[in-house]
């Protein structure tokens, strides 16, 4: 047995022609609008973003102007103006080249161009000479380094005693001298390669390259420092010494 359920039925209201009333949109609210300034005269500016009209009263910016006169923009130099990268770091390999040549020569020796102390030259030598030792199967490397700290000082004193008050060698101008003027030794070791360790001919070589470094270093010390002249016998001795001491290393 079916079950009947009333429905009310469906009124309209009148005067939509039997449609349904459809919902209208909100009205939008104009564009918010500033208020005029009263002085005409007085410029005004818009904030709609809609109407606004990009400016062309300016320029694009030019990159890379005036290239030609070697500036980049007119604010910095060229690459062409810069100086090497070893320059900038304080290496400079003409004045190491020029110190080396004139050691080569320990008759002639231009003491005006080790007037500039400096150490790229001297740690170069000490690593080549290091290098050449460890080919002959001895690693040296730290004695080198700890044996030319301790000569410097060594040197330094002995020189600084001997003057007195007017001595004018400072150890960084002392370590400069003693690591160029191992460029001798370092040849020895180079040689010592070839020859039979502790023979006679390695030994009478290590004994003309310490007399060579020995010279070397004693006429720049007298010449450029003060009040060595007076005193270049004690000054070679002491020079004799450390170069005799780095020979050994090659002879054993």
């Amino acid at each position: 047995m079916e079950k009947q359920f009333n429905v009310p039925p469906v009124v309209f209201p009148s005067g939509s022609g039997g449609l349904p009333q459809q919902r209208r949109a909100p009205a939008v609210p104009p564009p918010f609008q500033p208020p005029r300034p009263a002085n005409n005269n007085l410029p005004f500016m818009s904030f709609d973003v809609g109407s606004a009209v990009p400016s062309t009263s300016f320029s694009n910016p030019v990159f890379g102007a005036n290239t030609t006169s070697g500036t980049i923009g007119g604010y910095g130099s060229g690459f062409d103006d810069e100086l090497p990268l070893l320059e900038e770091l304080g290496i400079n390999t003409r004045q190491i080249w020029k110190k080396s040549t004139s050691i080569l020569n320990p008759i002639r020796i231009n003491t005006n161009l080790h007037e500039d102390a400096d150490l790229s030259g001297p740690f170069l030598f000490l690593m080549a000479f290091g290098l050449f030792q460890l080919l002959a199967g001895k690693l040296h490397f730290g004695i080198l380094l700890g044996w030319v700290t301790v000569a410097s000082l060594f040197l330094y004193v002995v020189f600084n005693m001997l003057a007195g008050k007017n001595g004018n060698l400072d150890l960084y101008r002392c370590l400069s001298l003693i690591g160029y003027c191992m460029l001798p030794m370092v040849i020895l070791s180079a040689f010592a390669l070839f020859l039979p360790q502790g023979g006679v001919i390695v030994m009478g070589m290590a004994g003309v390259f310490v007399l060579w470094s020995t010279r070397v270093c004693t006429r720049l010390l007298v010449e450029l420092a003060s009040c060595g002249d007076e005193h270049r016998g004690l000054i070679a001795y002491a020079c004799c010494l450390i170069y005799v001491l780095f020979s050994l290393l090659v002879i054993f």
